[in-house]
């Protein structure tokens, strides 16, 4: 037992002499020049000279024993080791900012600007309730919404470009947090008086119907029941959002499957039938993910709190 203790003593004597000979200024050069992924605006956002920014680069890349980054246009893409490295480094960084004097996050003074994508349709059931759940905390934080979510939405929510996206597909990788706000049931839409369709009609029927979709992309509000050779063919209509997927669907003999939230609150308008289809998979999980280079984040937290509390209203 003496021996573990000498040895495990000797292991943190020599990690702190080696942490000793590292200069700490240079992570915040790299999570600058990260986040960025240019030298000039990584230069203007820490108040350095580019040259003392880029000579900065060159010694984390010898402390790293890794280019880090390789140029890409008129800008500079991070290697894969650099990728691994920003988020152990980021959450660092902001333990030490969080614990210093003056640091932290005051809701009712801060003019913190946040960014939150939501995808649709979700934006239609959730933007209200989350500005006016902030807005009763804080009058100075700012929350800028989106619900197109881009194709490098990963790279965003690394980065923290974006803070929060809220969908219905989770993000894989052990670096993101998924967490379930709710559960949708879905529901099939139609116009009254449809030919076909009816509470009663057997389940196999369902198939032979022309569908309306959301376009088919990964980041929408996209149902995996349409990968399948079985379904493809049936698809008629693809949209861009299920309000335009509605609309077609009250004036054709198409059929959808969308929220049963969405359906209620439009069945009168478009004048459309709902019917339950109990024996689809037909729950649809919506999540609520974050990078964990956010986690650390006390801002970030904060929100992340009156995100969870707006789904529950």
């Amino acid at each position: 037992m003496k021996t573990h203790l000498i040895d495990a003593q000797q292991d943190t004597t020599n990690a702190a002499g080696s942490l000793r000979n590292v200069d700490l200024n240079l992570l915040t050069v790299f999570d600058a020049v990260m986040q960025l992924q240019n030298i000039t605006r990584a230069s203007e956002l820490l108040g350095m000279s580019q040259p003392a920014v880029s000579n900065a680069v060159s010694r984390l890349k010898i402390m790293f024993n890794d280019d880090l980054f390789v140029r890409y246009g008129r800008g500079i893409q991070p290697t894969t080791r650099a990728k691994q490295l920003f988020g152990p480094i980021r959450q660092a960084l902001q333990i030490v900012m969080n614990e210093l004097p003056g640091a932290g996050f005051d809701a009712r003074t801060s003019i913190r600007q946040f960014n939150v994508a939501l995808c649709s349709p979700l934006d239609i059931r959730l933007t209200a309730n989350i500005l006016n759940t902030v807005g009763n905390t804080s009058s100075s934080v700012g929350i800028k919404f989106q619900s197109i979510i881009p194709d490098n939405i990963e790279h965003q929510l690394r980065y923290q470009n974006i803070e929060f996206v809220i969908g219905y597909r989770r993000f894989e990788g052990s670096d993101f947090y998924n967490q379930e706000l709710f559960t949708d049931e879905l529901v099939l839409v139609c116009a009254q008086n449809h030919p076909r369709i009816s509470p009663h009609m057997p389940d196999e029927k369902y198939l032979d119907e022309q569908h309306a979709v959301v376009m088919l992309d990964r980041h929408s509000f996209y149902l995996p029941y349409y990968d399948s050779a079985e379904l493809q063919p049936l698809i008629a209509f693809q949209g861009t959002d299920l309000n335009s997927v509605m609309n077609v669907v009250s004036r054709t003999q198409m059929v959808a499957l969308v929220p049963s939230w969405l359906a209620q609150a439009n069945a009168g308008i478009l004048n459309l039938d709902i019917i339950p289809v109990p024996w689809l998979k037909n729950k649809l999980p919506c999540y609520l993910s974050w990078h964990e280079s956010s986690s650390k984040d006390k801002g970030n937290m904060w929100l992340k709190s009156l995100l969870e509390e707006s789904a529950r209203l």
